[in-house]
């Protein structure tokens, strides 16, 4: 058996996307940008019909769950969208 010790290899592309999915950094500043846009979230409950859950919403922008949820409480916030209970869900729809 060979124990020798192998380093590990930094890559900064493939690190930065396996910590942080959905997430890039610009190259001057370093700082993180999102590569889901507000308006990513908002087309797609307008394609689902102006009302979906965060599962739905997730899968039409391609994106974690966890990833949704988050960018919706933040746009609904915004006064953008509202959500509301159903069950153990949360529904999506546009405002107004």
């Amino acid at each position: 058996m060979d124990n020798t010790v192998r380093p590990i290899i930094y890559i900064p592309d493939v690190y930065e996307r396996a910590i942080v999915p959905g997430k890039d950094r610009e190259e001057e500043s370093g700082k993180y940008t999102t590569s889901y846009p507000d308006s990513s979230f908002l087309e797609a409950i307008q394609q689902l019909g102006g009302m979906a859950g965060t599962s739905e919403i997730a899968e039409e922008v391609g994106c974690t769950r966890r990833t949704a949820y988050t960018r919706l409480k933040s746009i609904e916030e915004d006064g953008r969208i509202n959500s509301r209970k159903v069950g153990n869900s949360l529904v999506w729809s546009t405002s107004g």
